[in-house]
C-alpha cells in the first residue's frame, strides 16, 4: 500500500548497489535491463502512489465536506502531478545524456541543485514521512484489531471476548506491543529482497478491498437515508488536505519511474491519466463511503463494515499486509541514518530504537485519518509542492521568464501556508482526543 509510497523515498545514497528495495528500484522494475513499456510504467505509478491512506478518506470527507472534499482531491492531484514533473524538468536539465544515470533519486537531484543543505532537507523529510507512514500502520493494526474482536456486545453480538481491555492495557496498545517482538526481528533482516513481492500483494489488497467497501456502502446506501453535508469550515479543510497529500504521496518515485521508462516522451502524459484516474476512484470511495455511513463514518472505513466472514478477512488481510509493509517502509529511513552516522553499514541497535520509537508514537495517537492529515501536512506537503518548486526555481532562475518562475514560488508559498496550517489543526485534532 504504498503502500502509502513504500518505495518513494529512499536515501539517496552514493554508496555501492545494495540488495534491497530502494528509491531507483520500481515495483515491476525489469531484471533483463530492459526499459518499461508504456503499460508497465502506468502499473508502477499506480503501484507507487496507492496506499492505505485511501481508507481514511470517507471520514476524511465526512469532516470537510462531500463536495469539498471532492474537488480537494483533484486540486490535490494535479499539485502532486506538477511537483513530479517539476523534478523530471529539472533533471532533464542539469543532465547531460551521456550522465543522465548520475542523478537516480530525490536526494541526488537536492544535492546537484542545493548541494548538501538540498539533500540534507530531502532525507530529513524522507526520514519523518516515512516513519510517520510506519505509525500510521501501526495505528491502523491496533484499531483495527481492537474493533474486530473486542466491539461492544451491542455492536458485535457474535463475539464472545468483548473486553476492551487484555491482561490490563488497552486493545488497541496489547495488539501494537504483540506487534513489537516480531517487527524487531523483520527490521534486522539487512536484505529485504524477500519481503518486496508483498509490496505489490499490498496493493492488490487495497484495491480488492476498496471493492469490497464499495459494494457494502451501496449496500447500506439503499437501505438508509443518510444526512450528508457538502461543505465544511476552513480548518477542517485543512485538516482534509493533509489526508489527501498523504494519499498522493509518491514524489520519490517521479524519477526512477522516468528514468525506467522506455517512451519518455509519453511519460507525462502516462502519469498525469494514472493521477487523473487515482483521483476519481479516489473521490469516488470517499463520497461513496460517507453517504453510506454520514456521521458514523469511522476513521478507518473498514470499522464500519458488518462483522460477516468477508468483511473480517479484509481487515485482517489489510492487518497483516501492513505488518510485512512496515520494514520495507522503514528501510528508506535506516539508509539514510546509516549512510550519514556509521558510512553505510549496518546497525542493528540504531534499527531497534528507532522501531520503538514508532511504536510508542503509535501509542499516543488515537485516530487513524489524525495522524494521516499530520503526516500529510508536515512532510507530503514539503516533498511535493514546496522542494520540486525550490529546485526548479534555483536549476531556471536565469533563464525562464518571471511568470514561469512566478508559479514556482506560488506554490513554495501555497506549500509553506497549507502545511502549517494543516500542521496545526491536526495537532489540535490529536491533542484534543488524546
Amino acid at each position: 500500500m504504498g503502500f502509502d509510497k513504500k518505495h518513494e523515498a529512499t536515501s539517496s545514497s552514493n554508496a555501492p548497489p545494495r540488495s534491497v528495495p530502494r528509491e531507483d528500484s520500481p515495483l515491476l522494475g525489469n531484471h533483463d535491463d530492459s526499459l518499461s513499456s508504456t503499460p508497465k510504467t502506468f502499473a508502477n505509478v499506480f503501484i507507487a502512489i496507492v496506499g492505505a491512506g485511501v481508507l481514511g478518506l470517507p471520514y476524511t470527507f465526512m469532516r470537510t465536506g462531500w463536495v469539498t472534499g471532492f474537488v480537494m482531491i483533484f486540486a490535490v492531484s494535479g499539485l502532486a502531478y506538477r511537483g513530479m514533473m517539476l523534478l523530471i524538468v529539472t533533471r532533464r536539465k542539469l543532465e547531460s545524456p551521456l550522465t543522465y544515470s548520475k542523478i537516480n533519486s530525490f536526494g541526488d537531484l537536492g544535492f546537484a541543485v542545493c548541494g548538501p543543505i538540498g539533500r540534507l532537507a530531502v532525507d530529513v523529510m524522507i526520514i519523518a514521512s516515512q516513519a510517520g507512514f510506519c505509525v500510521g500502520y501501526l495505528i491502523f493494526i491496533g484499531n483495527t484489531l481492537a474493533n474486530l474482536f473486542h466491539a461492544t456486545p451491542t455492536e458485535s453480538p457474535h463475539y464472545l471476548n468483548t473486553s476492551p481491555y487484555i491482561w490490563g492495557l488497552k486493545a488497541k496498545t496489547f495488539y501494537i506491543w504483540s506487534c513489537f517482538p516480531f517487527q524487531l526481528g523483520l527490521n534486522a533482516i539487512p536484505t529485504l529482497t524477500l519481503l518486496a513481492p508483498l509490496s505489490i500483494f499490498a496493493d492488490i489488497v487495497d484495491v480488492s478491498a476498496m471493492g469490497v467497501v464499495m459494494v457494502e456502502d451501496v449496500t447500506v446506501f439503499l437501505k438508509n437515508t443518510i444526512n450528508v453535508h457538502a461543505f465544511g469550515t476552513f480548518p477542517m479543510f485543512c485538516y482534509g488536505l493533509g489526508v489527501a497529500l498523504f494519499s498522493f504521496e509518491g514524489i520519490g518515485m517521479a524519477l526512477p519511474l522516468e528514468s525506467e521508462a522506455r517512451d519518455k516522451k509519453k511519460f507525462g502524459a502516462v502519469l498525469g491519466w494514472a493521477m487523473m484516474i487515482i483521483a476519481a476512484m479516489y473521490g469516488f470511495f470517499g463520497v461513496l463511503g460517507y453517504f453510506a455511513f454520514g456521521e458514523n463514518t469511522r476513521d478507518i472505513i473498514t470499522a464500519n463494515m458488518g462483522k460477516g466472514v468477508l468483511s473480517s478477512m479484509v481487515q485482517l488481510g489489510l492487518c497483516i499486509n501492513l505488518f510485512f509493509t512496515f520494514p520495507l517502509m522503514m528501510n528508506p529511513v535506516y539508509e539514510v541514518m546509516e549512510r550519514r552516522y556509521w558510512e553505510g553499514r549496518y546497525c542493528l541497535w540504531m534499527r531497534w530504537v528507532l522501531v520503538m520509537v514508532v511504536s510508542l508514537v503509535a501509542l499516543f495517537v488515537p485516530n487513524f485519518t489524525d495522524f494521516l492529515s499530520l503526516v500529510g501536512s508536515s512532510t507530503c506537503c514539503i516533498l511535493g509542492l514546496v522542494l520540486p518548486s525550490l529546485f526548479h526555481y534555483n536549476a531556471f532562475k536565469n533563464e525562464l521568464g518571471k511568470e514561469e518562475l512566478m508559479w514556482d514560488l506560488v506554490m513554495i508559498v501555497l506549500g509553506v501556508i497549507l502545511g502549517v496550517l494543516g500542521t496545526w489543526f491536526s495537532l489540535v485534532e490529536i491533542l484534543f482526543k488524546a
